[in-house]
């Protein structure tokens, strides 16, 4: 069995379906959020032939950011690693949220809209309780460990997890 490493600066492409793919880079590795992998996907969707310049890649708009594991995509084949390119922006702007209001009590109701958030920043130690998302928090990324397949699910611009509670 062949060990598989990541490291910062690696970049991947997805392959959506036969006519779209898309990159992603692995940014950092977030220690507040079970050490896991952040990456930060690129807006841009190519044809899945295209060989494209990573330079002109990661010099991209981001799409989103996520937690997720890369090693694991990687073993599932739903992404290859293309390449690292060290430049990986100013990470420390990069801002998460997440609320307990997610999932639901047997018998009791899902909640849709949290006024319960908290904010946090890569590797910041503090959580931020905010209660109702306001301001520049509005402009916060799910910071859930997101498995392999809802990374594919983001990636194509559904919603992920579907349960998830919005903020308005």
């Amino acid at each position: 069995m062949v060990r598989v490493s990541t490291k910062i600066g690696d970049i991947f492409s997805v392959k959506l379906d036969e006519n779209r793919k898309k990159y992603f880079q692995l940014i950092a590795f977030d220690l507040t959020q079970l050490n896991s992998d952040v990456i930060g996907v690129f807006n841009k969707v190519y044809s899945p032939n295209d060989n494209s310049d990573l330079l002109e890649v990661v010099s991209g708009e981001i799409d989103f950011y996520a937690h997720c594991v890369t090693k694991f995509g990687l073993k599932m084949n739903l992404w290859e690693k293309v390449g690292n390119i060290s430049e990986v922006g100013d990470i420390s702007k990069v801002l998460f949220r997440d609320t307990n209001d997610y999932g639901n009590k047997v018998g009791g109701e899902r909640i849709n809209i949290s006024h319960n958030w908290h904010v946090w920043h890569i590797n910041d130690e503090n959580f931020t309780s905010v209660g109702r998302l306001d301001g520049e928090n509005r402009l916060s990324y799910i910071g859930l460990v997101i498995n392999p397949l809802g990374v594919i699910e983001l990636l194509k611009g559904n919603k992920y997890p579907p349960n998830y509670p919005d903020y308005q």
